[in-house]
Order: structure tokens, then C-alpha cells, then sequence
């Protein structure tokens, strides 16, 4: 009798290790907490209703056809904190697919951690110059874009506007950097007359305006995600400063910071590569989908992050649903096929989308609140500037 029990316990732990080894386990860090969760937890909804999207709800449900797990990291806006949820999920949680991730420190950070476990990492936000350059990978996929491309399609756009004079304000950070590169790559004419990196988190941004009113500059280019934004806009409509000098900004107006910076954004433009009027089936059942569950439009954190959900599910499919072999998911991942909030795009040999970019406006809503609207393409299927520096041995 207790051989027949034994025999019987050791095939129950084999059945169950059998049923441990097919689960898909996906992780995804992201910022929900600290000064940076605004966008961080934008991203976590998105990814939510993408997740939903594909048949995923809860833990067990199957996901592209086959049952998942999905872990959540939060690095608190803190490089230290990425890398230790990182290792908690590779080393512990030992998880299949890596994604997500806003901040470009953190992601830079994180980076080497999931190569080494030659896994698919699947970035939906951070867009380090480097990731598109010497250090793209075939296991990286971005579902966002390089850092630099979206000021580079508003650099083009202050061309058309004819202004005399710049001033260039971001914070200090590798993101910060490349934003302010990106518009210098594409602007011509407007001189640059000074330059400010704040530090990373600031919310009193008068240093700085003084710092625009005492040059004499014609126009502010401000990057200045989640709450940074906001807090700068409140200074900047206290100031006074918007009488006289034009706003122009990359990614600091969005679905997400609008209802807290208010009128205060009315008549500023930026670019984005998306927005909720974009006419595709995908993007109309997305938007609705989000207004339904959260009461307001999306951002396009949340909107890339939906695409990131979808896009491994459809590299999932084209796998066969097979996921031990990492490198060969991170390839079906990064060719897979699949329904995108922005509509269809395809990816370059860096992992990084070749999209266009449009100029969007904050105006008045009919019923008398601030709306963003497009106002036209500004760049059709652009590629990033760094994707010629990606060594050809990790192109793809």
C-alpha cells in the first residue's frame, strides 16, 4: 500500500511539474509608485486591455492559446529598483518574455539582465539612442520608438513656424538628452539660445523660466513627462510667460496630464505617432475599451503598451505557442503580424518601428474643455537616425 502511495504522489508531482513547465510566465516592469507613476501606470493599463484583448484576464487563462502568468515590477522611477524587480522576475520568476519599462535609465539599466537570459525583451516605452544603435539586439522589440524621433517631427514643424530664437528645456537624463538632440537633428533656422537640464522628478520650474524670460528667447521646447509637466505648466501659466513666448513640447501634454494642466495648454503644439482620432478598427475597440474601464481617453503610453500585449501574442501564435527557445520567439515577436492601435507598421533591423508622425494641437472641445487633435502627418514611415549603427551581426 504505501509503495502504491508513493508511486502514486511521485506521478502527481511529475503531472504538476509538467503543468508548471507549459505555463507562459510574462513579466512587465513599469513605474507605479514614486514621482514617476503617472506614466507608469498609464503603461500598466494599456498593456491590461491588451492582455484582455487576447483572452487574458487573470492568471491561467490562456494567452495566445496558452495559459500565463503575468508578473508586475515596479522600479519606482530608480535604476536600482529596475534591476532588483528585473532579477526577482528572470532569476525567481524565471519568466519568458520580458516587457515594458518607461524610464530610458531604468530601461538601460535593466538591458543587459534579460540579454544575458537570451530572452525576448519587449520594450513599451523607454527609447534609448542607444538601443537603436550599438547596442540593438535581435531579442530587443520596441512598440514606442527612439527617444529622438518624436522631437525630430517637432523640430520640423518649428521650421515651418518661422520662429528667430530657442530655448531647449528638459530634464537631466539620457532621455533628456536625446530629446534635445532629436530637435536639433531637423531644426533649421530658429537660433538656440540656451539650453537647461533639470533634474529628473523636478516639480518648481521658476529657476528655469527665469532662466527663458532673461534670454530673450522666442519659443520653449519642454520635455517634461508625468507630473514634471504638470508642475511646469503651473508655473509657466503663473509666470505670465506664454503671453509673449511659444510652447512647444514632447511628451508632456498627453490624454493623461490634460485634465491637471487644463487651459493652461490651449494653442500648444506636439507630436506623437498616435492619438484617439486615428480611424482603424483596432484603435476605435481599444479607445472605447479604455474610456469604458477608466472614464477618460488613453495616452499613448497606455496605447503602445496595449500594442506591446498584442504584439506577443501574435508572436506567441506564430510560434506555435512554443516558448523555450528564446531567441526564436524574440524573431516571430519582432516579424509577427498583428492589429495596432496606430494601424500598420512595420519594424527596421534595430527592433525599432518605422511609423509616421503627426502634429497634434490642444484646442477647445466642444463641450468647452481641453482636447488634443491632429492636425496632419508630419513624417510618413520615418526611420529612427541611429538604425545604421546597429552592428550587422544583431540585425534582424
Amino acid at each position: 500500500m504505501l509503495r502504491i502511495v508513493l508511486l502514486a504522489g511521485t506521478a502527481l508531482a511529475a503531472g504538476m511539474a509538467t503543468a508548471s513547465a507549459q505555463e507562459f510566465k510574462l513579466g512587465v516592469i513599469t513605474t507605479l509608485s514614486g514621482p514617476g507613476a503617472g506614466p507608469g501606470t498609464e503603461l500598466q493599463k494599456g498593456f491590461t486591455i491588451g492582455l484582455k484583448h487576447e483572452g487574458w484576464t487573470k492568471d491561467g487563462d490562456k494567452f495566445a492559446g496558452v495559459p500565463t502568468k503575468v508578473i508586475w515590477g515596479d522600479d519606482q522611477q530608480k535604476t536600482d529598483a529596475g534591476v532588483r524587480e528585473a532579477e526577482k522576475l528572470l532569476d525567481q520568476e524565471k519568466v519568458n518574455v520580458l516587457a515594458g519599462i518607461i524610464w530610458s535609465n531604468v530601461a538601460l539599466a535593466v538591458y543587459p539582465k534579460a540579454i544575458a537570459k537570451n530572452i525576448p525583451y519587449v520594450i513599451t516605452n523607454a527609447g534609448a539612442s542607444q538601443f537603436a544603435g550599438e547596442m540593438c539586439n535581435p531579442l530587443l522589440t520596441s512598440t514606442s520608438w527612439n527617444n529622438d524621433q518624436v522631437p525630430e517631427a517637432l523640430g520640423e514643424r518649428m521650421n515651418r513656424d518661422k520662429i528667430e530664437s530657442i530655448y531647449m528645456l528638459a530634464p537631466n537624463y539620457q532621455a533628456g538628452k536625446d530629446m534635445v538632440a532629436g530637435v536639433k537633428r531637423t531644426l533649421k533656422g530658429p537660433k538656440i539660445i540656451g539650453e537647461d537640464y533639470f533634474k529628473l522628478g523636478e516639480t518648481d520650474h521658476q529657476a528655469s523660466i527665469s532662466k527663458v524670460r532673461a534670454s530673450g528667447a522666442k519659443a520653449v521646447f519642454l520635455f517634461a513627462p508625468g507630473g514634471m509637466g504638470v508642475a511646469f505648466f503651473k508655473n509657466w501659466q503663473a509666470s505670465g510667460a506664454g503671453k509673449t513666448i511659444k510652447l512647444y513640447t514632447a511628451f508632456t501634454v498627453d490624454w493623461s496630464t490634460l485634465p491637471a494642466i487644463g487651459d493652461a495648454a490651449l494653442g500648444t503644439y506636439h507630436t506623437m505617432y498616435w492619438n484617439v482620432d486615428l480611424d482603424n478598427p483596432t484603435n476605435k475597440a481599444y479607445v472605447k475599451d479604455f474610456v469604458a474601464a477608466y472614464g477618460r481617453n488613453p495616452s499613448h503610453y497606455a496605447a503602445q503598451a496595449y500594442d506591446g500585449a498584442r504584439i506577443i501574442a501574435a508572436g506567441l501564435k506564430a510560434a506555435g505557442g512554443k516558448f523555450q527557445d528564446g531567441p526564436a520567439l524574440a524573431r516571430a515577436i519582432r516579424k509577427a503580424k498583428y492589429d495596432s492601435a496606430r494601424g500598420p507598421y512595420t519594424y527596421n533591423v534595430n527592433g525599432m518601428p518605422i511609423q509616421n508622425f503627426y502634429l497634434r494641437e490642444v484646442v477647445k472641445g466642444a463641450d468647452g474643455k481641453p482636447t488634443i487633435v491632429t492636425r496632419g502627418t508630419i513624417y510618413r514611415n520615418q526611420k529612427d537616425a541611429y538604425w545604421e549603427k546597429c552592428p550587422a551581426d544583431k540585425r534582424l
